[in-house]
């Protein structure tokens, strides 16, 4: 059977898997407060249970992009889905913080190859000129999950208990797996691929050779191992920037439901109705980014401008997470969260779309996998310091810094990313 607009079905799969991998992780900050009183932890050791899905996460960033360029997307995006919905089925289970931190920590072995799949399967299907936007609509999927875990796991602790949430979204990931193995396959040997779209996909990637079969879409250049991109100045440009944006992003998903309950009182329903908006934000700003820039190259702009033009009026908006500081209620904080969250959008769309046009497509998940391994140790970081701040002077100087952090990182693209490149496109 032949499907008409393969890519675009294959980007909604990424889109779901992106969702799922934000939907697992997001459970546990809804939760927390009713599993904190169980097990009697304070701010400081719940820190501690979020930095061992940050160690995991971090190391499987690497060896996950690693995974995904040698196995391929098919069985490396897949294999991942299926370990870490294992995990989550397991937070269910536990009966102590150490178990807690032990089912994160498997979580975050199982994550940490979602990204750079996204990546790498978008760049395998869509040529440059579609490529933000696959990217955003693929990556937006952390959005969807971000939308849903608080309602829906605010609803199933209502009902069941903070156990069932867990065992639920254990469930989601196994389905999604099957529809994943069933139909993923390079365009190249895909079997429900059309030869229109085939030859398109081929066309306008610049990688249809005299015989018609599919080459790489890049310029010829000898291929660089691990080690060769680390010493590349771009690469350490990229990777220093997602130091200091990462953190961020990852206060805002581990610790803002804590700050809610902590510092504004609410409950665990009121907070499921609450923190949804800010990554509604995020999920539309994640797909427009994309089209955004993928217009201005459209117009001409070189690729890499038009990305980096984007990121950087991004990054100007984001300064609205220091003003949450001085957050008279809880709907104002909810509000500068939201700006910060839809400039983000704006952000990692391009972020990712930068690696995408710059890199060969043999070196988008080893780059991807870099980069969320250094960021995410800038999160592992700044999440434990964040546990401790928390439980002796509150949240006020966290949001403060939280304000500057996306400027400093875009003059760190700035300076560092740039110059030639290894893909023709750009």
């Amino acid at each position: 059977m032949k499907i008409p607009h393969l890519r675009w079905l294959l980007c909604i799969l990424l889109f779901a898997a992106t969702g799922l991998c934000f939907l697992d992780r997001q459970v546990l900050s809804v939760v927390a407060p009713a599993i904190r009183a169980e097990f009697g932890m304070n701010n400081t050791v719940y820190g501690y249970t979020t930095t061992a899905f940050l160690v995991s996460y971090a190391v499987m960033f690497l060896l996950g992009g690693v995974l995904v360029d040698r196995m391929g997307v098919r069985w490396g995006l897949g294999l991942s889905v299926a370990f870490w919905s294992l995990a989550s089925t397991l937070h269910g289970l536990i009966i102590s913080p150490l178990q807690l931190g032990l089912a994160r920590f498997g979580l975050g072995l199982g994550e940490g190859a979602c990204f750079p799949g996204a990546a790498k399967a978008v760049s395998e299907w869509f040529p440059p000129k579609e490529r933000a936007l696959a990217v955003g609509i693929a990556i937006g999927g952390a959005s969807l999950g971000g939308v849903i875990a608080p309602p829906l796991t605010a609803w199933c602790f209502a009902l069941f208990g903070w156990r069932a949430a867990f065992l639920m979204t254990g469930l989601f990931g196994a389905v999604w797996t099957l529809f994943w193995f069933l139909l993923y396959h390079k365009p190249s040997r895909s079997p429900f691929i059309t030869l229109e779209e085939k030859a398109y996909i081929a066309e306008t990637s610049g990688r249809k050779s005299v015989s018609g079969q599919e080459q790489s879409d890049t310029v010829s250049a000898p291929p660089e191992n691990l080690f060769h991109l680390l010493a590349r100045r771009d690469v350490a440009g990229l990777a220093l920037a997602r130091f200091l944006f990462d953190p961020v992003f990852y206060f805002y998903m581990f610790w803002i439901p804590q700050f809610l309950h902590q510092e504004r009182g609410l409950s665990i329903e009121s907070i499921g109705k609450l923190t949804w908006i800010p990554f509604l934000a995020l999920g539309i700003s994640n797909m427009i980014g994309g089209y955004f820039s993928d217009r201005l190259v459209r117009h001409g702009f070189r690729p890499s401008s038009a990305r980096k033009g984007v990121m950087v009026a991004a990054a100007a908006a984001t300064m609205s997470s220091g003003i949450a500081a001085f957050s008279p209620s809880p709907a104002f904080a909810i509000a500068m969260m939201s700006i910060l969250l839809f400039a983000h959008g704006f952000w990692i769309t391009n972020y990712v779309a930068l690696i995408g046009d710059r890199f060969e497509a043999g070196q988008v998940g080893r780059v991807m996998g870099i980069t969320g391994m250094v960021g995410t140790i800038g999160g592992m970081f700044a999440n434990t310091g964040i546990g401790l701040i928390a439980d002796h002077f509150g949240f006020f100087s966290v949001w403060l810094v939280s304000g500057i952090l996306y400027p400093l990182a875009a003059a760190v693209i700035l300076l560092l990313v740039r110059g030639k490149t290894s893909r023709a496109a750009v």
